[in-house]
């Protein structure tokens, strides 16, 4: 990127591909006049993760009893870490499942190996007669094209926001009505949602002119991003290659539809419609464009959950994401640029950020879904854990002695990216 005074400059700013990784090399004060870091990486990243495949293929195979398993076998040498993977994936329907954990199992792979095991119990291949070496190269693609680097926007977060939406799909007042199609355009939308993101938000992209900003015309310029990204590692896989067109495209679509429902300033737009909905009663699931909208809904749900999750694993997604603002802030001030909201360390502490978060974009969402599923376990589960959360985090503000922010915290938590 470069900066209004055109100080700093990659180089990168000229051919975009259409449909492809627009926002490489990464945005990071380490490498803004140097050559990539990872390319060095690559073939190691990759042989990991193809293991972590075969891993994960033969142990399904062998669970099946289509494999014996052999004391010869070189699958062997990894049990350990395969059982206790396999263990985890029984249980990944439950609330408390731990994506931290999962993915130091998974040798860093628990996008690839979430997903293949979630088609699995779908059986989304077998319906879409998914070939399986295209699926693979897909996820693979989708994984690598997460910055390992960000501390909250990476592949982890990814697998998280899909586990949650696998959760939001198994609600009763969802999973009845739901067709293949659906779930399989909610489980891509969440594992993608956020693919190649830069690890900054939008305002920094339009006030250092980076070539996505002009791109998507200063709107929704990270989430379209991200769906144009997904379009082109669909295409470039060949995943839908054997669908018919129309299908093929449809199906491009509606990622777009649910992939730019993330987009924040967004929130209060699906938030009154949900609202009314639920107000007037009249949300039939029978019908898709219901659906759809349901399943924007729960991916937005899933996007914003960390505060719902237990304190341990809510925490350390707290401050995570705090950490990714604070680096922003650090390069803004490193290039003399106004420090965005809530990017200040100095004066924005990580308690304070998060009261403002539940209280303004979490409560108000998880309220409405709570009326949606009458409300199920589920929804009592997470709206304790947001309880608790909260008023833990207001007596860690009070510890830290740190005031309330004066300025409107809506408007604020709008500009910042926490999706």
């Amino acid at each position: 990127f470069h900066l209004a005074d055109g100080r700093v400059s990659t180089g990168h700013a000229g051919v975009l591909l259409a449909e492809r990784r627009g926002s490489y090399p990464l945005i990071d004060l380490c490498i803004l006049k140097s050559k990539s870091p990872l390319s060095f990486k690559y073939n190691s990243r990759k042989v990991k993760r193809l293991l972590s495949f075969q891993r994960y293929c033969h142990n399904s195979r062998l669970l099946r009893g289509l494999v014996p398993h052999t004391p010869g076998s070189l699958h062997l040498l990894d049990d350990d870490y395969l059982g206790q993977a396999a263990h985890m994936l029984s249980k990944v329907g439950t609330w408390n499942f731990d994506i931290f954990l999962f993915d130091r199992l998974t040798n860093g792979n628990s996008l690839v190996t979430l997903m293949c095991h979630l088609f699995n119990v779908y059986g989304l291949i077998h319906h879409f007669q998914l070939d399986m070496v295209k699926l693979h190269r897909f996820l693979g693609m989708v994984q690598d094209d997460y910055h390992s680097q960000n501390p909250y926007h990476n592949a982890v977060h990814a697998a998280d926001v899909t586990q949650a939406m696998y959760c939001y799909l198994k609600e009763p007042k969802l999973a009845e009505q739901l067709s293949p199609a659906d779930v399989f355009l909610g489980l891509m939308a969440a594992a993608a949602h956020d693919v190649d993101h830069p690890g900054v938000n939008q305002p920094f992209l339009i006030k250092t002119r980076h070539h996505l900003a002009s791109l998507y015309q200063n709107t929704s310029v990270l989430e379209s991003h991200h769906w144009r990204s997904t379009v082109g590692m669909l295409r470039e896989s060949g995943l839908l290659s054997h669908l018919p067109p129309d299908m093929s495209q449809d199906m491009e679509q509606q990622l777009g539809s649910l992939i730019l429902a993330t987009d924040i300033s967004r929130q209060n737009e699906f938030l009154l419609t949900f609202r009314e909905h639920l107000d007037n009663q009249d949300l039939d699931l029978q019908l898709a464009s219901h659906r759809h909208f349901m399943l924007q809904i729960a991916l937005k749900c899933a996007d914003i959950c960390n505060p719902c999750r237990v304190w341990e694993l809510s925490r350390q997604w707290s401050e995570r994401v705090c950490e990714e603002f604070y680096r922003q802030g650090d390069m803004e001030r490193k290039f003399d640029l106004e420090i965005s909201p809530l990017c200040n360390q100095q004066a924005d502490s990580v308690p304070t950020i998060q009261i403002g978060f539940i209280s303004y974009i979490v409560e108000p969402l998880f309220e409405e879904w709570h009326r949606f599923t009458d409300p199920s376990l589920l929804s009592q589960t997470m709206m304790g854990h947001l309880h608790k959360n909260k008023a833990r985090w207001s007596l860690l503000r009070y510890a830290h002695n740190s005031e309330p922010q004066a300025h409107s915290q809506t408007e604020l938590l709008t500009q910042s990216s926490f999706s």
